[in-house]
């Protein structure tokens, strides 16, 4: 069973907006820092975004800031981000991760499966 669950994805025009959800399968993962990254073919996985289990420090790429936000409900648990005035350059499966602080190098990280992303031009 997929621990995480990513929704929201789909086609959207360039300067537009989506919402990524990301829902706890199963578990809470209280604790957890939450983190978004992105893949396209051919590249390596890419960092986007990260917050923490008490919603305080995001932190962003230097590619999304100003356009993406993360935000966290604790009481659901779903993890969102927000994505706006999105390029074609965002374009990519996103996935969210669940990493426990104590483990920074991300080697006990729980997965989602992906969610596709495509901005046209």
């Amino acid at each position: 069973q997929v621990p995480l669950v990513e929704s929201g994805g789909g086609l959207v025009q360039a300067g537009g907006s989506l919402r990524l959800s990301c829902a706890a399968r199963g578990r809470t993962f209280s604790g957890f820092d939450i983190h978004w990254f992105r893949q396209t073919p051919g590249k390596e996985r890419e960092f986007v975004a990260a917050i923490r289990w008490k919603g305080d420090e995001p932190l962003y790429a230097d590619s999304v800031k100003g356009r993406f936000a993360i935000s966290r409900d604790n009481t659901k648990p779903t993890v969102y981000l927000q994505m706006n005035s999105l390029k074609p350059e965002d374009t990519a499966v996103y996935y969210c991760a669940a990493r426990n602080p104590y483990i920074p190098s991300g080697s006990g990280d729980y997965w989602g499966q992906g969610i596709q992303v495509t901005v046209s031009s």
